[in-house]
């Protein structure tokens, strides 16, 4: 995977000593080809950095449930987690104890103070809920946000957190002719 020198909102977010570091990729390279459709094209290229990890937490685990991605918003500067998965009633369930397990897993990895800005469930297929509001809420007691077949710019932050700062450029003058 293509390494960076630059700090991306994941690997601003890994503690120095991680073993998920080097597999962080720039932009969506970490995303397998079929997952990077799930995402709408206008949005791709707002992704700062990813990480794949379902693979990275596999070795050991091979048979916990596992988050598939970790993505860095450049726009918020923020840190989204992304799962691909068949979207049916059986499955809410199976997708928070996913949310669960990684959250625990990731406990290890990130930062003192760092939180995963939101976690986003796109469909892999079609939906087949029977009660999507029965299902919305029960994601939403467990801080999981279904978005249907596409992430779009809706479902990202949409600025940094409070207490971050970002430098704005300076309006550059008009001259006088």
């Amino acid at each position: 995977m293509k390494k960076s020198a630059r700090k991306t909102p994941i690997r601003r977010a890994l503690l120095d000593e991680s073993e998920l570091l080097p597999r962080v990729a720039d932009g969506l390279a970490a995303l397998k080809k079929i997952d990077r459709e799930c995402f709408e094209r206008e949005i791709r290229n707002t992704f700062a950095d990813s990480l794949d990890l379902d693979e990275a937490m596999r070795p050991g685990r091979d048979r916990d449930h596992r988050w598939d991605y970790l993505l860095g918003h450049h726009v918020s500067e923020t840190v989204i987690a992304v799962e691909p998965h068949s979207a049916a009633q059986g499955e809410v369930s199976v997708v928070i104890s996913k949310c669960a397990r990684a959250k625990e897993q990731l406990r290890d990895h990130l930062r003192d103070g760092v939180k995963i800005a939101k976690w986003l469930w796109v469909a892999s297929g079609k939906v087949t809920f029977s009660g999507i509001e029965k299902a919305a809420r029960q994601l939403d007691q467990h801080g999981v946000e279904f978005v249907g077949t596409r992430v779009a710019a809706k479902h990202l932050p949409t600025a940094p957190p409070s207490g971050t700062t970002r430098v704005a450029k300076k309006p550059r003058r008009m001259r006088k002719k």
